[in-house]
């Protein structure tokens, strides 16, 4: 069994409160794809796309604190990798990759990237995919993120990874 995404969040647009900047209906949003995702036979891998200032790493705190992770969640920019571990979830842990600095899919090997796969109650977050493409399983799924404004982000769900 694989991990699914419900159909219904094919695609949606954020607003980011327009009186405050607040930030709750992109957490709503990620929380709601949390409760979709489940393991499958191996580590299930969500790949995050799209510019800077996009998103990626704002959903992926939402995702991460939707999990019952109460830890602060930065992007792992320099040191590429976050393990962060679930209590009471589906998953046991959760990988936050930022790929950003990585030039080659071979790359994620020295961050025991097989064995992580391997887990099927592993759930991977993997941001600048691009970078890594090769090394993503092809169930992998794709969240990409378009900047609309300062209030606003656009997110489009694929299923599985694009070819």
């Amino acid at each position: 069994m694989v991990a699914r995404i419900n159909s219904a969040l094919a695609h949606a647009r954020v607003q980011w409160g327009v009186m405050g900047y607040t930030l709750e209906e992109f957490q709503k949003e990620a929380a709601r794809f949390a409760r979709v995702l489940a393991p499958g036979a191996r580590a299930t891998v969500v790949a995050l796309s799209g510019d800077l200032g996009a998103g990626k790493t704002t959903f992926t705190q939402a995702l991460a604190h939707a999990l019952g992770v109460t830890d602060d969640i930065t992007s792992p920019t320099f040191v590429i990798q976050k393990r962060y571990p679930l209590e009471g979830q589906v998953f046991s842990q959760l990988v936050h990759v930022d790929a950003y600095r990585l030039e080659r899919a071979d790359e994620l090997r020295a961050l025991d990237w097989d064995e992580l796969l391997r887990d099927p109650t592993t759930l991977i977050v993997v941001e600048w995919p691009e970078h890594v493409a090769g090394a993503l399983p092809h169930e992998a799924h794709t969240i990409h993120f378009t900047y609309i404004d300062e209030h606003t982000r656009d997110i489009n769900y694929h299923g599985k990874k694009e070819d």
